[in-house]
């Protein structure tokens, strides 16, 4: 049995019998790991507050080979992430960018870049950067470096900048430029891609999420971002991920209600 130390952010805990729980969290050097942190349910445990979702702490365990769950040994809080669990959009922010590093994280594997936009990420919203615009970002980064969100800055069809927009054809992962769209057949039935939002892709690219929040940036090229991370990570996924669908039937009947 080996004892491992790493900085970590908790994705996901979870009950585990009577007085354990069971966290997943993410590294960047062994990638996401699941253990057991035995008597975290008791009133005086030591990983009382420790362990809460998004929260970036110290993390010490105990890993025997062939095991799939370790053992949790000591957990020291770095920085909180209580101010996303203060009200009900918050809450379910926070489930929606842990499943996004859960499913697209590898375990045992290095990930440097996960930890890092999952970390920015959370120190900007702390800022009080833009949810709607730090979402967006996060997850524009996410597919980003999973290989399958598509380049914004020429067509691969014709290798010609975007004049006037592009469009995500159904069943494919490539934007193609209007011209190249609509000589393949494909333009009808597609996601259209205006040149606002393609700016914004960009941006993105290029500009850390504080800077990009120095400008502000319309709803509806937020949406439209939205809507084609959404269709992406569906046709990668091949499902979509309940947070998200949590979240949205939820907010949208906290504004009916309202």
């Amino acid at each position: 049995m080996a004892l491992y130390s790493a900085e970590a952010l908790v994705l996901d805990v979870r009950d585990f019998q009577e007085q354990d729980r069971i966290v997943t969290v993410l590294t960047r050097e062994y990638g996401k790991r699941r253990g057991v942190a035995a008597g975290a349910r008791k009133k005086f445990s030591r990983f009382a507050g420790q362990l809460q979702p998004l929260a970036k702490v110290h993390l010490k365990w105990w890993e025997k080979e062939g095991r799939d769950l370790v053992r949790v040994s000591d957990v020291s809080l770095v920085r909180g992430a209580d101010f996303l669990q203060q009200d009900l959009e918050g809450i379910l922010l926070s489930a929606y960018l842990a499943e996004h590093v859960t499913e697209l994280a590898q375990e045992s594997e290095p990930s440097e870049l996960y930890f890092r936009l999952l970390d920015s990420t959370i120190e900007a919203l702390e800022a009080g950067v833009s949810r709607d615009l730090a979402t967006r970002y996060f997850e524009a980064w996410m597919l980003r470096l999973a290989g399958v969100f598509p380049a914004p800055r020429e067509c691969p069809a014709c290798g010609r900048p975007f004049p006037g927009g592009a469009v995500l054809p159904r069943g494919d992962d490539a934007l193609l430029c209007l011209e190249c769209a609509r000589d393949s057949g494909v333009a009808g039935g597609g996601l259209l891609v205006g040149p606002e939002v393609l700016g914004f892709l960009l941006r993105i690219g290029r500009e850390a999420l504080p800077k990009l929040a120095e400008g502000s940036v319309p709803k509806a090229v937020l949406r439209r971002v939205e809507e084609l991370a959404t269709t992406l990570r569906r046709r990668f996924l091949d499902r979509e991920l309940k947070s998200y669908t949590v979240m949205r039937r939820t907010l949208a009947e906290t504004e009916e209600l309202g």
